[in-house]
């Protein structure tokens, strides 16, 4: 009885100061959900009116024109190349820094992820002053007849140059948060670094690298800023779908809203596809 009436005893206060704090608590629970509902609002009915601006037959119909088509088949050529140059080129980048520690490491940390804060434009001006005619790299490259500017080549660069910084920091972050026991007891049965780093990490850090590919393949299709700055707009050759819809919002607004529902409905079934797959 002693100890029933203890339990209740004590149960009681408790049960009186968690009504308490609930109660007082609503209010700022009611601010947050307000502050919440305005801003998937503010999100959402700008995308909402993009779908329901034209219907499916329009759109269609519009996706059917032969420039819509040479730009989505441009865009998905640039995309997937770039999206490799940044995995072979970023993936030795992201164990680097995952793995040593040396002077200056912070530094490099902050170059390779400068270009997600760069506005694209500058981007775009920085690398036409790199590999244009009469640039640092450039004047060297057209001596030998090598001219990258306003070419295929200029809109791979551009877009592996802002989208490769979201594959190298998501690999990155899976090197970190992997326990190097694994390796560790691998090498003790003399496995070697390459077939460790190949059967042992690489298989371990998958959603990390998943994820990384995924961003950076969605970056490089919406990359507009340094695209048209560094490779211009020509159809067939420059003109991707981000550069498309811009040129078409000013002549045509149907042709415009039908590469923005592809273009959205690509993010989004490519990110929705993403956190499925981390889970």
């Amino acid at each position: 009885m002693e100890q029933t009436a203890r339990k209740t005893g004590t149960q009681q206060p408790l049960k009186g100061i968690n009504t308490a704090q609930w109660f007082a608590r609503w209010p700022a629970r009611i601010f947050a959900g307000i502050l919440a509902a305005l801003f998937l609002l503010f999100l959402g009915i700008p995308l909402v009116s993009l779908l329901f601006q034209e219907p499916p037959a329009a759109i269609w119909a519009a996706l059917q024109q032969p420039d819509i088509l040479q730009a989505l088949q441009l865009s998905i050529i640039t995309t997937t190349l770039s999206t490799l140059a940044a995995v072979v080129s970023g993936l030795p980048v992201a164990y680097f820094l995952a793995r040593y520690s040396f002077p200056g490491r912070k530094l490099l940390e902050t170059l390779v992820t400068l270009p997600t804060v760069l506005p694209p434009v500058v981007a775009g001006v920085a690398l036409l002053l790199t590999f244009g005619r009469m640039g640092l790299l450039g004047r060297y490259l057209n001596m030998v007849g090598i001219t990258i500017p306003f070419t295929t080549v200029a809109v791979v660069m551009a877009q592996t140059f802002i989208a490769a910084p979201f594959f190298v920091n998501s690999a990155k972050a899976g090197f970190e948060q992997l326990d190097r026991r694994y390796e560790l007891a691998a090498y003790t049965l003399r496995a070697s670094p390459f077939y460790t780093f190949r059967r042992i990490v690489l298989p371990l850090i998958r959603p990390a690298l998943l994820s990384g590919i995924g961003l950076a393949w969605a970056r490089s299709l919406g990359e507009f800023g340094a695209t048209i700055t560094f490779a211009g707009n020509f159809p067939g050759t420059t003109q991707t779908v981000p550069i498309a819809v811009y040129i078409a919002s000013e002549t045509d607004l149907d042709k415009a809203i039908a590469l923005a529902v592809v273009l959205l409905a690509v993010s989004f079934g490519l990110l929705l596809a993403l956190r499925i797959g981390q889970k």
